[in-house]
């Protein structure tokens, strides 16, 4: 009896010690709590005829939500490396609609399509307007990434100006536009396996991979980290701080750009006063839930993903218990001051 009374003990010291040392773990956990409550609040508010069609209502349920949040995913994972480095993004979202809008215009197949007025069309069409939008995202990280390394803005505030002046832009260029996508750029997100539109799911999962071997086994990874922990140190080692610190805006703005090709072809359009909106904080409250910490230096690519998922499946919780969608954003402003406070816990 004491030896299973002490095991017990044991094992309970080890959690307690695993929940409080890795962030990685307690939000693997706190994901998988949210796993099962989804579930059994699917349960009780589904209709379903045997196993079989409870099992087919969970699918369907758990593919709308890894689609629904496939952009934010991806957005969240640039946010990891801009928040390792001790840097912060308020532009994403608004980086996503001029990416968006820039796109459109591209490919608009009526008399104000850029690439349709000078005899482009079809694949070779697409073909460009992809790699222009990729540059063009990247191109706006790499203004965020100036201004905060070669003008010294503190990032907050470089980037609180450039999402209002992005939007604003974007909103005047596009106020007498109306842009029509080709077919076969919606297949991008819409195109089928196995009767299910999955692309963006696959596309967030292919991005999480390579950050993730960017965040382990490059040198720039190690740098951000190394950015983020004491950036003092890492420029007197002999790190170019400046050019670590434009590429990692410059690779977030990439992702943004993706996920703004993503969501256009899903969608077929885009609304340029509230697309994006709010996808800074949906990012920030994926990456903060899943460990990574405010003050730099420390975070994982899992851990973001499983951060999304946290949040992605409160919504849809939310949303199934029949919670009051304007108290969606009250709920997911008190996941971030926790998610916050145990970090602090954890540091003392």
């Amino acid at each position: 009896m004491d030896k299973a009374k002490n095991e017990k003990l044991g094992l309970l010291a080890r959690f307690q010690q695993l929940w409080k040392t890795n962030p990685l773990f307690s939000t693997g956990i706190a994901l998988i709590v949210m796993v099962v409550v989804q579930t059994l609040a699917l349960t009780f508010n589904s209709s379903y005829e045997g196993f079989g069609g409870w099992f087919m209502s969970w699918l369907n349920n758990w593919i709308s939500i890894l689609r629904g949040n496939a952009a934010i995913g991806i957005i969240a994972l640039g946010m990891t490396f801009v928040i390792i480095s001790g840097g912060i993004d308020l532009s994403v979202g608004s980086v996503y609609v001029a990416v968006g809008a820039f796109t459109m215009v591209l490919l608009d197949e009526g008399p104000n399509g850029w690439l349709g007025a000078i005899g482009i069309s079809g694949i070779p069409a697409i073909l460009i307007a992809l790699v222009a939008a990729a540059a063009f995202g990247s191109l706006l990280g790499e203004g965020n990434g100036l201004l905060i390394s070669n003008g010294k803005m503190p990032p907050f505030i470089a980037t609180l100006g450039t999402m209002q002046i992005l939007r604003s832009v974007t909103q005047y260029f596009m106020k007498t536009q109306s842009p029509t996508l080709p077919d076969p750029y919606k297949e991008i997100a819409r195109f089928q396996i196995g009767g299910m539109q999955l692309m963006p799911i696959l596309y967030w999962a292919i991005a999480a991979v390579v950050m993730y071997l960017i965040s382990k086994q490059t040198t720039f990874g190690r740098y951000v980290f190394a950015i983020g922990s004491n950036e003092r140190t890492t420029r007197l080692s002999g790190v170019n701080v400046r050019k670590v610190k434009r590429r990692v805006y410059a690779l977030t703005g990439l992702l943004v750009a993706g996920a703004a090709i993503i969501q256009t072809s899903r969608i077929g359009s885009m609304d340029y006063a509230s697309a994006g909106s709010g996808f800074e904080m949906d990012a920030i409250a994926a990456v903060i839930v899943g460990g990574t910490s405010m003050s730099g230096g420390r975070g994982s690519v899992v851990g973001t993903v499983f951060g999304t998922l946290i949040v992605a499946v409160m919504n849809n919780l939310l949303n199934l218990i029949g919670v009051d969608p304007y108290l969606s954003t009250a709920f997911k402003g008190g996941i971030i001051i926790a998610a916050v406070l145990l970090q602090r816990k954890e540091k003392n």
